[in-house]
């Protein structure tokens, strides 16, 4: 809309206040679409955006195929679903060695609890970085008529880290508090969040020594329930490959499969769930067999 100068100043200044308005709702974002935790099982939060994206498909490894970690498995099985019936639940970390099931357990456990209880869970995954807008999700998810485990994988800290303080907040001794419909998890290599040589650092080099590694070393105090992931023998190893060989119709000899997988983890160097899948997908993909 163009100004005509010959217009009455009232005219004129209403036609220049509507062109700034428009200029304005062009430039100004669209607003933010109500998250809809019924819209999926399992979201990612886009924490640029304030929302919940709904994903179609998790990716999951079937709970049965999880071999080596039963004490684990059926622990956070029964934590979960005391948390899906309305019953106290603990936050838990998973925390310990690389590959060894620790996230892949979260999402088989929301996948089985939802098969005996249709529905009764979502699942929401927060990146690290995103942590510090924590409690911007726990507002939307306040108020919303189903539960949530909210998600973090890989969880730990740096020295310039300040984020594990919404966290603290939330999982204990913040003033609102965590929902009585979120539970959180998280997965984590350091079972204090934090590397050893930092924490020896920070004490080293602080006035209290003491104080200096309370703040952050405590967080990891306010998880109800640890559970400890440790690298696996080789009978175990070994378990977890005739599982997946057997789920997925892979027919192969035991003492072939065995001394296959024995050269597959040498050259990694290492023996985890995660090697073992490694191999299967590279084994499967010679025999022409899918694996989803």
């Amino acid at each position: 809309m163009t100004a005509d100068p010959s217009m009455p100043n009232d005219a004129l200044n209403l036609a220049v206040l509507t062109r700034i308005a428009d200029a304005l709702e062009r430039l100004a974002p669209p607003p933010t679409a109500a998250s809809d935790v019924h819209a999926a099982d399992g979201f990612i939060w886009d924490a640029a955006h304030g929302r919940l994206e709904p994903i179609a498909k998790i990716n999951r490894i079937p709970i049965e195929l999880l071999q080596g970690i039963e004490l684990q498995r059926r622990t956070l099985f029964e934590n979960t679903e005391r948390f899906a019936l309305g019953l106290p639940a603990n936050n838990a970390l998973l925390w310990g060695a690389r590959g060894m099931g620790k996230s892949s357990l979260v999402k088989a456990v929301h996948a089985e609890i939802n098969a005996k209880h249709p529905g009764s869970l979502a699942l929401i995954e927060i990146h690290r970085e995103d942590l510090e807008t924590l409690p911007k999700l726990l507002h939307i998810l306040r108020d919303a008529d189903r539960r949530s485990v909210v998600y973090c994988d890989d969880l730990s800290f740096d020295h310039s880290d300040n984020s594990y303080k919404s966290l603290k907040a939330v999982l204990e001794g913040g003033i609102e508090g965590r929902p009585e419909s979120v539970l959180f998890y998280a997965t984590s290599n350091r079972r204090h969040l934090m590397a050893r040589d930092m924490i020896e650092n920070e004490r080293s080099t602080a006035i209290n020594p003491s104080e200096a590694v309370e703040e952050k070393v405590s967080l990891s105090d306010r998880f109800g329930l640890w559970l400890g992931f440790h690298s696996c023998d080789q009978d175990t190893f070994f378990a977890m490959i005739e599982g997946y060989a057997q789920a997925f119709g892979i027919d192969i000899p035991r003492e072939q499969l065995h001394a296959e997988a024995r050269e597959w983890s040498v050259t990694r160097g290492s023996r985890s769930g995660r090697v073992a899948w490694q191999y299967i997908q590279d084994l499967a993909g010679r025999h022409g067999k899918t694996v989803s």
